[in-house]
């Protein structure tokens, strides 16, 4: 066992590391940037009007575009919000805040182009669903001929899954829920266990239902005490800011508990942090914004791109803002202790109960949120009829991943998580002029559209 994952730890080095993955997601958002001439800066404010505009009757879609961003949020705000960025902060410094901004706002582009293409290219299965995500714009989109490489991301996905949006997830919850409140391993994977199935028994209609209520509140919750801390030591921001920048770019010495960090590392650890919270260009999200209530795939990727922006500007902003104001990076501390640490200091032990009750409702929704990712590349490969068996499969896997060690889940987890990404990345390549044109037209006809009604 001890040699297999060695072997698997080997290959999640090559394929996370600084010249595979980590590089191509980000020369992929910066060409898809380029592309589309810095839209999805540009339209921000536009696409967050667009999340409150009503659903045509005559869309077709399961979901909400509303709904669909949140199913696509509760699979990504999580412990990578968390326990990721205080690693990025622990391995490269103050200065990977910076490269994660750096990253999140070229995946915007590139989570952008993932739900244009999932929208145009999606169809309708066997039971009437709308379903749609790579495998489905690899194939209808790329021709029969690409047809294998749909079937890899759908293989990669469905393996996934099991790793990074479920065992792993109850895993690190049955540990915080024990450390903090001493509760049975065994006790909080059945609890799991029983409130996921109840959800993912429904489909993507109840996650959905269930995501729109449940990540706009955990998220506010967790965004009032970050911003509490932060009021609190106001005085401390600018420097914080300004640590931060400077970092980026000239490194961080030894200082405390901390090693010290180069330029290389921050970039490194910010990148590869950044990706693994807001998941751009792994293709995963494209699967829920697939379903939604739409006729236009320009408009659903401009509430796609919010996701990106939530996630890692936001929510991985505060976290780190507020670990950085409280000294907690020098503390030697990392992952979850370092952010509960950074909490405790300012909120007394009040601050550890919020991280783990953030890190535990956090990883939940990401539980439910991949099940649906996974549930739809088995169904790509086997039909529909092997949903309720991969249902089943899963609410016994979440159990699992409670009350065993997951040394070897988690190099499996890393291994395909990457590989998602690369038959995704090829096709958003192959199919970026599509994108790019259907993009300008879309702007074009915005663009007479306001043009005519101010003429009135």
């Amino acid at each position: 066992m001890e040699t297999i994952e060695s072997w698997v730890n080997r290959l999640v080095g090559i394929v996370w590391g600084e010249w595979v993955l980590i590089p191509l997601l980000a020369l992929v958002g910066l060409y898809l940037t380029i592309g589309l001439r810095a839209m999805p800066w540009r339209y921000l404010p536009t696409a967050f009007r667009l999340l409150w505009r009503p659903v045509d009757a005559a869309s077709r879609g399961e979901i909400s575009p509303f709904q669909a961003l949140m199913t696509a949020l509760s699979a990504t705000i999580g412990t990578g919000n968390i326990a990721g960025v205080a690693t990025a902060i622990y391995f490269g410094g103050p200065g990977a805040l910076f490269w994660m901004w750096v990253i999140a706002l070229f995946g915007m582009a590139t989570k952008y182009s993932e739900a244009v293409l999932a929208v145009k290219f999606r169809q309708i299965d066997e039971t009437g669903q709308t379903v749609g995500g790579p495998m489905y714009y690899i194939k209808n989109g790329l021709g029969a001929r690409w047809k294998w490489l749909a079937s890899a991301f759908a293989v990669f996905g469905m393996i996934a899954a099991f790793g990074i949006g479920n065992m792993v997830q109850s895993n690190s919850v049955a540990d915080v829920l024990a450390s903090q409140y001493r509760v049975p391993a065994y006790a909080t994977g059945l609890a799991m266990a029983l409130i996921a199935g109840l959800v993912i028994i429904g489909g993507v209609r109840r996650i959905a239902e269930v995501a729109s209520r449940l990540v706009p509140l955990m998220a506010c919750g967790y965004l009032l005490a970050a911003l509490t801390i932060l009021v609190m030591n106001s005085a401390q921001i600018p420097v914080a800011l300004a640590t931060i920048v400077d970092s980026a770019f000239s490194g961080t010495a030894a200082g405390g508990g901390f090693a010290g960090a180069t330029v290389w590392m921050a970039i490194r650890w910010g990148f590869a942090r950044g990706i693994f919270s807001n998941e751009s260009g792994l293709g995963s999200a494209a699967i829920a914004h697939a379903a939604a209530k739409t006729n236009n795939p320009v408009r659903q990727g401009m509430v796609a791109m919010l996701g990106t922006f939530i996630d890692t500007i936001i929510m991985c902003t505060v976290t780190g803002l507020v670990i950085i104001v409280s000294g907690a990076w020098l503390s030697g501390e990392q992952g979850a202790s370092m952010s509960a640490m950074a909490f405790n200091a300012t909120l007394g032990t009040g601050g550890g109960h919020i991280v783990a009750i953030g890190l535990a409702v956090f990883a939940f929704t990401t539980i439910i949120g991949w099940s649906y990712y996974g549930e739809r590349c088995a169904a790509y490969l086997f039909g529909v009829r092997v949903i309720g068996t991969y249902r089943l499969t899963w609410i016994a896997a979440i159990m699992c991943g409670a009350v065993f060690k997951l040394n070897l889940v988690w190099a499996f987890a890393d291994l395909f998580n990457g590989l998602m990404a690369i038959p995704n990345l090829i096709a958003l390549l192959l199919l970026s002029p599509l994108v790019f044109r259907e993009t300008r037209e879309y702007l074009s006809d915005l663009a007479m559209s306001t043009t005519a009604s101010g003429n009135r």
